[in-house]
């Protein structure tokens, strides 16, 4: 499933591409991708018929589009009152221009410069709604968006507040880091990044570690998801592109995830793979040693 940098990477590109764009055809080809849009397919097609696109956001791993009336672009700008909201699920993709695959095409939009917007989903976790825009601790957030904490790239991410939250925390340290409620953005394969430059074992209850160390863990999950944001983010196959269709290749720098039975890049000990809430988790048994019980 596409994290933080994923997404960060594919609102980059839309935000090059699609603001100040007007939306003058919307076509649903899979009525799966807009079920979390309660009032349907013809509910969406009509709101975003003749909408502009006036910006782009980002909370985590959720991405946006706010809207407009067309009078809006180029001109004196008004706070939109709502936003296409996106989620990629576990392999969704926002495509400009042709699509390769028309198999997986599930909503197509074109926009009044010539431009086709395509959200592509080989598994159909992901969709698209409109949703009103709220305002939450001073800033403006779809609705179904305004439960989602703030993620470590945000300029107004509180760590130390964060580091607060995860003391009263009597869970797997790894468990917190993805709780979307705690702190947004991290997934499996950031969290095990974050731990591992942190020295942090994911079984080591929250509540047990010291401020420092959490302010340390917070630090290195904002840290890879930096360096990963640089390299375009992490592809393992073709299900994660940016808007180009493009992987990104930070799969390559990855020193904890996947790297079972190779040698850990800072001692030398062989890396660990455990079994972790239906997923994974890789870890060095001597620079993150388990907790003892």
């Amino acid at each position: 499933m596409p994290e933080l940098p994923e997404v960060e990477v594919v609102r980059r590109g839309l935000a090059q591409s699609v603001t100040d764009r007007t939306i003058t055809a919307v076509r649903v080809h899979h009525p799966r991708a807009v079920r979390r849009h309660e009032a349907g397919p013809t509910d969406l097609t009509a709101r975003l018929l003749g909408a502009a696109i006036t910006g782009t956001g980002r909370r985590g791993k959720y991405l946006w589009l706010t809207l407009g009336d067309e009078a809006d672009v180029g001109g004196a700008r008004r706070d939109a009152g709502s936003a296409l909201v996106v989620h990629l699920g576990m392999s969704g993709q926002m495509l400009l221009g042709p699509v390769p695959n028309k198999n997986h095409l599930r909503i197509a939009a074109l926009l009044d410069d010539g431009t086709t917007l395509s959200f592509v989903d080989q598994r159909t976790f992901g969709g698209w709604m409109v949703a009103e825009m709220v305002t939450v601790d001073g800033t403006d957030v779809p609705t179904p968006v305004a439960h989602i904490a703030r993620d470590p790239l945000d300029p107004a991410f509180d760590r130390d507040l964060v580091v607060t939250l995860l003391r009263d925390k009597h869970s797997e340290i790894k468990r917190q880091l993805l709780n979307q409620a705690v702190v947004s953005g991290v997934g499996n394969i950031y969290a095990d990044e974050a731990l591992w430059r942190a020295k942090v074992n994911g079984a080591r209850l929250a509540s047990a570690l010291p401020r420092r160390k959490l302010a340390e863990l917070l630090d290195a999950a904002a840290e890879v998801m930096t360096d990963a944001l640089d390299e375009g983010g992490t592809s393992f196959d073709s299900l994660y592109v940016n808007v180009n269709g493009e992987s990104g290749y930070f799969d390559r720098s990855l020193d904890a995830y996947g790297r079972e039975g190779q040698p850990c890049r800072r001692c030398g000990a062989v890396m660990r793979r455990e079994k972790f809430m239906n997923r994974s988790s890789f870890f060095c048994p001597r620079c993150q040693p388990r907790p003892r019980t």
